[in-house]
């Protein structure tokens, strides 16, 4: 965190400061928490009210554990506090103070419509290899998210990754004047959350958001592969490279193969030069996310060889994303269960159809949310591309599901993950792989895991995260939800 004075954040959120009287001498220097719990020596604890709980019931927890300070939307007695109308609004200007206080970073922001967490990743990892860098934990990539994120920039960071979501219009625009990008990555313009949007064209003009706040000297970065995404390049101010598979594509990759467990390697074709990549993350779709991650970094000063290098050494870093267990008995294990639309449905049956498998091939597939009247249209379709491929079982899971085994020859449907657990249990063999795909709220991720134990401990490449704006290691609690 770069310190900031109780008197500064004063002036940063046009709030009150209430329990001191010398708000110079009380400096936030700590972690910028929305989780009590989280707080320690120096922390600023911000209490937001949710649903079913008050953040602010938890002041004096935070303060226990070593916050200085509150930020509040209500006078909490006995402790130093700057008492805003909006918290969340406040939240945001104190980021956009970090990044000011912050001349030399350079923020790069990432969205679409599927792969944004994965993208983050693996550029973190590559940005990381050369200077300091902070990229969020998980899917931290809200309204509360991304000043999280942005709230651990020291005065020695240099990158700052900031992953873009959105339920509506307007919405990235937001998270722009948070954390201006000096570098924009847009992968992808699908069908995710298509209920709430409305259109596609709805959730193209939302992502178009990002790129269209890169200044005249930065970089937009667009997918050559998805029309959609291609065409945001007119009108923009800055500067624009296209990567993908087209060969029209400024950052291009060539000669495309994958190894047994559907790994990509190929011929990375930029103005650069040429090298070969060799991806540890599974499935081919990693191979549009990796060519952005290229783009981006080679911008941002990176050599061809640094990025070449970074990454080949890239592991998967937050959890349920082509997360993968080798049980003792010979049983893989594939939980990509943290999300999922129509177009990361089909994209992780293409990686499992893509291994090398002895035995079966299981996709155990539950129900995709916010797809508006055409959710049961979508799921039907997921069903038939399945069994366009190699797949030897489909488990359907929940009754949102229910079309999408309506679509495949012989798929079982079962109300819930118990009655999966249990088919699965008794079925699945040595030598076979077992997919796991849904949307959040199913409950997959966690029979993933429990899969997984079975056979052996999971190789967890990160903390666990429940799909809101930070880290836990259990569902939500009614504690949890007034915090985040």
């Amino acid at each position: 965190m770069i310190a900031l004075s109780l008197s500064e954040i004063r002036d940063l959120t046009g709030g009150q400061v209430h329990g001191t009287d010398t708000p110079d001498a009380v400096v936030v220097d700590g972690t910028v928490t929305t989780d009590s719990r989280e707080c320690g020596p120096g922390s600023l604890y911000v209490a937001r009210v949710g649903e079913s709980a008050d953040g602010h019931d938890f002041v004096a927890s935070a303060v226990a554990a070593g916050a200085v300070a509150a930020l509040t939307s209500r006078v909490v007695e006995g402790v130093p506090c700057v008492v805003v109308d909006d918290v969340q609004t406040a939240f945001g200007r104190i980021a956009r103070g970090v990044v000011e206080r912050a001349p030399e970073l350079r923020v790069i922001g990432i969205t679409g419509s599927s792969g944004k967490t994965s993208a983050k990743d693996l550029l973190a990892a590559v940005l990381s290899s050369v200077a300091e860098t902070v990229a969020p934990v998980n899917s931290l990539n809200g309204e509360i998210g991304v000043p999280l994120t942005v709230c651990r920039v020291t005065p020695t960071t240099r990158f700052l990754v900031a992953e873009m979501g959105a339920r509506g219009i307007g919405h990235i625009d937001y998270l722009t004047r948070i954390a201006p990008p000096q570098v924009a990555i847009v992968l992808n313009v699908g069908t995710a959350h298509v209920g709430e949007f409305g259109s596609r064209e709805n959730i193209a003009r939302a992502k178009s958001e990002l790129p269209l706040a890169v200044p005249a000297e930065g970089l937009s970065v667009l997918n050559a592969d998805d029309p959609v995404v291609a065409a945001m390049a007119r009108g923009l101010a800055s500067r624009v490279q296209l990567v993908g598979l087209s060969p029209h594509a400024d950052v291009r990759a060539e000669d495309v193969v994958l190894d047994e467990r559907g790994r990509a390697a190929y011929t990375l074709v930029c103005p650069q030069g040429t090298a070969r990549v060799s991806l540890r993350q599974s499935g081919a779709h990693h191979v549009g996310n990796s060519l952005a991650v290229a783009a981006a970094a080679l911008e941002l000063g990176l050599s061809l060889d640094q990025v070449v290098a970074g990454l080949g050494a890239a592991e998967a870093v937050s959890r349920w994303r082509m997360e993968m267990t080798d049980r003792p008995d010979g049983v893989l294990v594939v939980n990509d269960a943290y999300n999922a639309n129509p177009d990361s449905m089909r994209a992780a049956l293409d990686a499992v159809a893509a291994m090398r498998v002895t035995g079966k091939r299981w996709a155990v597939l539950g129900g995709m949310l916010e797809l508006g009247p055409d959710s049961d249209v979508e799921h039907a379709a997921v069903g038939a591309y399945a069994a366009r491929l190699t797949f030897d079982h489909v488990v359907a899971v929940g009754e949102g599901a229910r079309p999408l085994a309506d679509a495949f020859p012989g798929a079982e449907w079962v109300p819930d993950t118990d009655a999966a657990h249990d088919l699965l249990a008794e079925r699945v063999h040595p030598g076979d792989v077992v997919l796991l795909k849904s949307s959040r709220d199913s409950g997959l991720r966690w029979l993933g895991d429990r899969l997984a134990a079975e056979g052996g401990e999971p190789d967890a490449p990160g903390a666990p995260d429940d799909g809101r704006e930070s880290a836990v290691t259990a569902p939500a609690t009614t504690r949890e939800a007034a915090q985040r």
